[in-house]
């Protein structure tokens, strides 16, 4: 089944200070803050939220369509979806335009600063559902902000069923948006922060907005996640990770868990055990998409841990 997955491709460099900040910065001075941090260890990861999912699912066995935009230094973005066998019939190259990027640079207590250049992702809106052909499932994933509304409404007129995930675009919208984007979803998925701020921005507690949909999944960390549907809550507990690494993508890890079971026609539980289980194989490695998702691995941990074979 073609999902098509919409939401960003960025590129992150990610910078490691071998001191701590706090020495380097005098509380006294921040009004006139001037510092220069000379890093040692600096990698670029393949990121965004659409390039994770689709990383994820397409190793599942799943049939992910980027929709993205990119800037004229994306290329190298584009060749390594087209590499991995995800379809790109949904990116864009913009010129005069960056990729989305962002520069994390953290120190030795692991506190961050972070800069992000949203680039071309900000022009996702000349993007359209109905530009890629024979779509059956997708997600709106965070993304510019024209762009995630008109993406949900556009699935919404197509009968097309898809997941609502708002994650660190919630602030860019009112509570009455987001209700709207909500009620076209089959599924909206949030991390146990932003459940609780989507409540605070639409006065819905958690049971009022799966009440709206068929479900509502709230991830929980290391303690599992939550899936509201049909009355009743089903909670998924987290499979244990044999190395805890780097959390980057574990949530977009999840959610191509979902999309994979919704494909499926499976059940929520079901589904929330394969998301759970994709998220503790990601957790495993730093980045995005540095892990090695096998399928007849997850179908053994599967096994193993919850007593049944996916497939």
């Amino acid at each position: 089944m073609r999902t098509l997955i919409c939401g960003s491709l960025a590129y992150d460099t990610i910078m490691v200070f071998q001191d701590r900040f706090d020495r380097h910065i005098l509380a006294d001075k921040t009004h006139m803050l001037s510092v220069s941090f000379t890093v040692q260890d600096m990698r670029r990861e393949w990121g965004g939220c659409a390039g994770n999912i689709a990383y994820n699912l397409k190793a599942l066995g799943g049939e992910p369509v980027v929709m993205a935009t990119i800037g004229e230094d994306g290329a190298a973005y584009r060749e390594r979806l087209g590499e991995l066998g995800i379809a790109t019939d949904g990116l864009r190259l913009l010129a005069d335009t960056f990729t989305a990027q962002a520069f994390i640079i953290t120190d030795l207590d692991d506190n961050q600063i972070t800069a992000f250049h949203p680039g071309a992702m900000v022009r996702s809106h000349e993007l359209h559902v109905d530009d890629v052909r024979d779509v059956a499932l997708g997600i709106v994933a965070p993304d510019g902000r024209d762009g995630m509304r008109q993406h949900a409404a556009e699935f919404r007129a197509a009968g097309i069923r898809y997941i609502f995930d708002p994650g660190q675009g919630m602030p860019l919208f009112s509570g009455d948006e987001l209700i709207e984007m909500i009620d076209g979803a089959s599924a909206v998925t949030v991390n146990d922060y932003e459940a609780q701020l989507l409540g605070e921005r639409t006065g819905l507690s958690e049971e009022a907005i799966a009440r709206r949909i068929d479900a509502l999944v709230v991830t929980l960390g290391g303690e599992g996640s939550r899936i509201h549907t049909g009355g009743a809550t089903i909670h998924v507990p987290a499979v244990p990770a044999a190395e805890l690494v780097d959390p980057t993508g574990c949530g977009d890890a999840y959610r191509a868990g979902l999309l994979f079971g919704m494909a499926k026609r499976w059940d929520w539980q079901k589904s929330g055990r394969l998301a759970s289980l994709l998220g503790s194989i990601k957790i495993g490695s730093r980045g995005g998409q540095n892990h090695v998702v096998d399928r007849d691995d997850v179908a053994s941990r599967f096994e193993k841990e919850f007593g049944t074979k996916p497939w």
